[in-house]
């Protein structure tokens, strides 16, 4: 059971690394104002109309009529746009009547809360347009009398697997991009802060004396700071850049690698075969880099794969709290904005899950990693895992 659990997370991670990568596009997700704000998921409410364009027009191949059966209540938003010609006109025909959109000639661009469009149709300028145009449910027809090109779009309030947000922007595309974003963040400073910390963690342990006392008392003041307010100080003053948002979390990541480095170290520097490297003249750079660093390997992984969560929940902070570049869609931005614009007064719940929901799964993916790469580094933790199951089993 375990194997197969340990299976399953890399098995994810490869899954949402390929994600990342391939990112919205490739997936059919689009980018920018797609449908109404807060517009729900197409599976959730079925009495919605999903967004739909009718187009007409007098052109070689195109039709001059488009008809559609209508099972839905009224839609949010009606528009219409192209061109009409000197003779055309269009007429939009309902179960209760036929209105004449527009005959005016040149260009169209004509919105259902538009005055002076309701107006134009004999309509009060409080009566809401979608309703009057959808009555109720049956067979509506676009239709071109002449020459001309129109555009019908109908937006109704479901779009795509995970709706859209308070700006109409697809959730699914907001949420790949978030996964990159995510990633970057976390593997990018676990991986500076792994290198940082390795290095002090070296030179500490092997040097010794004042050097050593210099870096661990560092590590005892940094560790001893609150690091949210810090962030949150550091983050206001470099800026808001992806990067620098990297370089924040590294600078106050470091210390836990560097203290496990310097232990290592410890326990290496006076052995024999470190003695003996000494002895034949070896320098202090190759017997670091040459033979410490390999031994400290396997820790390192492990602690790269337990260190990203960390991050990850670290840039989620400081991003819900909007101190990240809002033009970056990470998913501590996605609940900011669910937060700031309303979506839990709203019930918009599909925008504050998603990106929850992911926060959680790559977290716990990483942390079952770095859980499996902490025992190949360490087989004492196997055996007391072992062991501690027979005891239950006896139990």
């Amino acid at each position: 059971m375990d194997s197969v659990r340990k299976r399953i997370s890399a098995a994810a991670f490869v899954l949402l690394a390929a994600l990342a990568m391939v990112g919205p596009g490739p997936l059919g997700l689009r980018d920018g104002q797609v449908a109404p704000p807060y517009s729900k998921p197409v599976w959730l409410d079925r009495s919605i109309a999903p967004p739909m364009d009718l187009r007409v027009g007098s052109g070689a191949g195109e039709s001059a009529t488009a008809a559609i059966s209508w099972g839905y209540s009224a839609p949010l938003r009606v528009s219409l746009t192209g061109a009409l010609g000197e003779t055309g006109l269009v007429r939009w025909t309902t179960p209760s009547g036929d209105f004449v959109l527009t005959s005016t000639p040149g260009e169209i661009d004509l919105d259902a809360r538009d005055i002076p469009f309701k107006r134009a149709l004999g309509v009060s300028p409080f009566e809401n347009m979608p309703s009057v145009l959808f009555p109720s449910r049956g067979d509506y027809a676009l239709s071109l009398e002449g020459s001309g090109d129109v555009l019908m779009r109908i937006e109704g309030g479901r779009w795509g697997i995970l709706g859209t947000d308070h700006r109409g922007r697809d959730m699914a595309a907001l949420f790949v991009q978030g996964l990159r974003i995510s990633l970057i963040v976390g593997i990018a400073a676990t991986l500076i802060a792994t290198l940082l910390g390795m290095s002090l963690g070296l030179v500490s342990g092997y040097a010794g004396g004042l050097t050593d006392a210099l870096v661990m008392r560092a590590v005892d003041v940094l560790l001893s700071i609150p690091t949210l307010p810090i962030l949150m100080v550091i983050a206001g003053i470099w800026g808001k850049g992806l990067w620098n948002l990297v370089m924040i979390l590294s600078i106050f990541s470091w210390m836990g690698t560097a203290r496990t480095v310097r232990a290592m170290t410890l326990t290496l520097r006076d052995a024999s075969w470190v003695e003996g490297l000494r002895a034949i003249g070896a320098r202090r750079n190759y017997i670091l880099f040459r033979h410490l660093v390999p031994e400290a390997l396997p820790l390192l992984l492990a602690n790269v794969a337990l260190g990203v969560p960390g991050a990850i929940l670290a840039e989620a902070g400081l991003s819900f709290l909007g101190l990240s570049d809002p033009r970056l869609p990470s998913w501590g931005r996605m609940l900011h904005d669910a937060h700031m614009f309303g979506a839990f007064a709203s019930g918009a719940w599909w925008s504050i899950l998603p990106a929850g929901i992911g926060i959680s799964v790559i977290c716990l993916i990483f942390l079952d990693i770095g859980r499996k790469l902490e025992e190949r580094a360490d087989p004492r933790l196997v055996a007391k895992t072992d062991l501690r199951a027979i005891e239950e089993t006896g139990a």
